[in-house]
């Protein structure tokens, strides 16, 4: 675990929005892009005692990342997934959602809820793999398309 002001957190932060930004719009993001998009989904709640914040690490090397909001209702919002581009099919997103869960469960939460896009097909390819259903929408973010669930325990 990790705070999400330490600066592996923000290097990889930057990298995930990169990441999805640049999918969105079909072409590498700008600079100015990619900071609008981190500063309109704010990480200072991704540490305890309101979530948590994963670092996936090879050496002194970021892989990834994957963070978790603890929301009422005893459901752990699953977020910033993200694994660097060469790692991707490895394992990395598998170990970090398992580790995710792990955690989940030894904090008392019953449900892990997540969205995600359409074009982040890797993505749902991985939760589908660890038993999440697809489902209704439990939010109204502009920028999901599918809505997973999965029950705990």
């Amino acid at each position: 675990m990790t705070l999400p002001t330490a600066a592996d957190a923000l290097e990889v932060s930057l990298r995930y929005y990169e990441d999805i930004v640049g999918r969105y719009y079909g072409r590498p993001a700008t600079r100015q892009e990619v900071l609008d998009a981190q500063a309109a989904y704010s990480s200072d709640d991704l540490a305890l005692p309101t979530g948590l914040l994963l670092l996936a690490c090879q050496g002194s090397t970021v892989l990834g990342c994957a963070g978790m909001r603890i929301r009422p209702g005893s459901i752990g919002e699953v977020t910033r997934v993200y694994v660097a581009p060469v790692k991707r099919g490895h394992g990395v997103g598998k170990l970090l959602m398992e580790d995710l869960e792990r955690r989940a469960i030894g904090m008392g939460l019953m449900t892990l809820r997540l969205d995600t896009r359409s074009d982040l097909v890797e993505a749902r390819g991985l939760y589908t793999s660890l038993g999440f259903i697809e489902g209704e929408a439990h939010n109204a973010d502009p920028y999901a398309n599918h809505w997973f669930r999965k029950e705990l325990g």
